[in-house]
């Protein structure tokens, strides 16, 4: 994911940052040398920055064979975040930083606000559309720069509604994709065949942003600014705010689930981008930007999450300076719950026969729907890889 400022996103050799930047990463070793990520190939070896942001594979059996796009290759094999492959095999060169939390909160939010401000303002606005879902971190996005709003959901969802509303405090008009169940199962087939998986949490994430980035292109725009990231770096998850008591987190603290969630980005952020340049659009995430993940890993557990439960706080406190109140401030269900595609899939896969005792029901009726647009011509969707 990038900006486009310094170099052409469409480098079939390096995306993400220039070979100088890379190389210099390199020599120092710095995880977060200003970039929003890169992947590809630099004097030989194939390299990927410490987050995943883009992604790069070789082939299995012959490591000098790689594209960014896995459908390219016969047998996919992802460069590992923070890895250089070369041919002595993979090697970690870069890691996140650990600091110590800020003592000071109210610089540590000042800090917050210059990242997010710099990276959104950074942005270049030509060819751009915004995915707004009319939560704070679209919203961050959304009201600095100059591009079309685009949201996706069932007419009935929290998004639409949501974003509606945030799009009139910000005085933006704004573009909704209305998801129809034929739309579910024409996409499933085209995102699980762009991102090589097929089990139903990562097609139900994906879904409504190849709907929106689908959208986008057939309008003309071939960027798409994702509000990606925050919740993993600002403490966005539940399960992060009731550290140590939930069990999906090993940390006893919230600055520690944070780490832990954080440390799921690589295998993320592959199907978003992923996904997303399968709809024809290339992503671009200034909330993973070098300098905000600097300034998110610097913040206190307090920041993340207050002793209200507030989560994504210094986020929302550092944002209220250019979005209003109401939509700074407002919880946001995830893209799958409120965009309905997660409930409308389950649906769709129960009136297909795969009753929900059966297991792993809806990721069955994916694996139909792939089946089919295959028989048919259409796409065809490779097997889940965790590795990515």
């Amino acid at each position: 994911m990038n900006d486009g400022r310094e170099f052409d996103t469409r480098s079939d050799r390096l995306r993400g940052a220039s070979p100088e930047r890379v190389r210099r990463a390199l020599t120092d070793g710095d995880p977060l040398p200003g970039t929003a990520g890169f992947a590809g190939s630099v004097d030989g070896q194939f390299v990927r920055d410490a987050l995943g942001r883009q992604p790069v594979f070789t082939e299995t059996d012959d490591p000098t064979a790689w594209s960014f796009d896995p459908a390219a290759l016969s047998d996919p094999d992802p460069v590992p975040a923070g890895h250089v492959r070369g041919p002595g095999g993979d090697e970690r060169v870069w890691s996140l930083p650990d600091p110590e939390p800020a003592s000071d909160d109210r610089a540590a939010v000042r800090a917050v606000r210059s990242a997010v401000r710099g990276a959104v303002d950074d942005t270049a606005t030509e060819g751009l559309a915004v995915a707004f879902s009319g939560g704070v971190d679209s919203a961050a996005l959304a009201a600095r720069l100059d591009a079309p709003l685009y949201v996706a959901g069932f007419p009935d969802s929290h998004d639409v509604a949501a974003a509606r509303t945030a799009a009139a405090k910000l005085d933006r008009d704004l573009r909704v994709v209305e998801v129809s169940h034929e739309d579910i199962e024409r996409a499933v087939p085209e995102v699980a065949a762009a991102t090589g998986r097929t089990n139903a949490m990562d097609v139900s994430i994906a879904l409504p942003l190849y709907l929106v980035a689908e959208r986008a292109a057939a309008d003309g725009y071939s960027r798409l600014a994702v509000g990606q990231g925050a919740d993993e770096l600002f403490g966005g998850y539940a399960k992060v705010a009731r550290a140590p008591g939930d069990e999906r987190v090993a940390a006893e603290t919230v600055r520690g689930a944070r780490r832990e969630v954080v440390g799921t980005l690589p295998d993320q952020l592959p199907r978003d981008v992923l996904a997303l340049r399968g709809a024809g659009v290339e992503p671009v995430a200034p909330l993973l930007d070098d300098r905000v993940v600097a300034a998110a890993l610097d913040l206190p557990g307090a920041l993340l999450v207050t002793d209200r439960g507030e989560r994504k706080w210094a986020l929302r406190l550092a944002v209220r300076e250019w979005v209003p109140d109401p939509v700074a401030f407002r919880e946001k269900k995830a893209v799958q719950y409120g965009s309905l595609v997660s409930r409308e899939l389950d649906r769709l896969a129960r009136q297909a026969g795969f009753k929900r005792r059966m297991d792993d029901h809806v990721g069955r009726y994916v694996d139909s729907l792939c089946r089919s647009a295959g028989r048919d011509g259409g796409a065809t969707c490779r097997p889940s890889n965790d590795r990515s």
